[in-house]
């Protein structure tokens, strides 16, 4: 079977499975039909750098390749087995240019999640996911988070990557950074959710997978909030983007006006 890559562009796709080549680069893929779909009419964030994707899809979708004006190459199966970042490859991948913080100042009211140590990719993808869905202005994360670029994490963010900027930040500048906003922590040790009345805007953190909140975000934090555990239930924890899910879920419904009170 003839191949239609050079072993230079295999190379080079392939490098950016590895995170020290992404951030060189300043580039990572998205793999997968609905992904590249929704990149080729609106990119948002991102800019599409090349298109790889097995000739029937290309056929497919030719006029959508030609409007969304970018290069595309028709690619065999093993071809694509070797360029994709994931266990099961799809029909076609993207090449994605990294974009740069968009967030220049804070917004005058809402809520944003600030990431604390999250190391799992897959549950970094889903809480930026769970952004996505409320709204959220953009996603903070601290220096020591997972790469927010790891195939794993672009797959179950679910697009949310086009749409939710992200900043990486020190805790010891968030008060710098956000003036006036207050800090809450997710915690099993934290006031009840349902107990609670938030103000108009703050920054939620989520702490890493069974170590909970540092102890340098803990002394930044005002309150601490629980997800109560219902009778009867038996799980030690939840999955860290699952809280993500309800905590923004408490945040919302029991959110105060502007002028509110910002504890119970």
């Amino acid at each position: 079977m003839k191949p239609l890559l050079s072993a230079a562009t295999i190379k080079s796709v392939s490098a950016l499975k590895v995170k020290k080549y992404r951030q060189k680069y300043r580039k990572f893929t998205a793999e997968g039909e609905k992904i590249a779909i929704e990149l080729l009419e609106d990119p948002g964030l991102v800019r599409i750098d090349a298109v790889y994707g097995l000739a029937d899809w290309m056929e497919r979708h030719s006029d959508l390749l030609r409007r969304a004006g970018c290069p595309f190459t028709p690619v065999q199966p093993h071809e694509l087995d070797r360029l994709s970042g994931l266990q099961t490859p799809n029909k076609v991948l993207l090449v994605l240019k990294m974009p740069e913080p968009t967030l220049s100042a804070p917004p005058p009211r809402g809520w944003m999640f600030y990431l604390d140590g999250i190391q799992d990719p897959g549950n970094l993808g889903a809480i930026w996911r769970v952004a996505d869905w409320f709204g959220m202005p953009a996603l903070l994360c601290s220096p020591d988070t997972a790469d927010l670029w790891n195939p794993k994490c672009i797959q179950a963010s679910m697009g949310a990557f086009t749409r939710v900027p992200t900043e990486a930040i020190a805790p010891a500048r968030l008060r710098e950074r956000f003036p006036g906003w207050p800090l809450y922590g997710a915690s099993m040790e934290g006031q009840p959710i349902h107990s609670m009345r938030f103000p108009g805007k703050g920054l939620m953190v989520i702490g890493q997978e069974g170590r909970g909140l540092s102890a340098e975000v803990l002394d930044l934090v005002r309150h601490t909030v629980s997800i109560p555990r219902g009778v009867g239930g038996g799980a030690e924890s939840l999955n860290a983007a699952v809280a993500a899910g309800i905590v923004a879920a408490g945040f919302t419904v029991f959110s105060a006006s502007e002028s509110g009170p910002d504890s119970p």
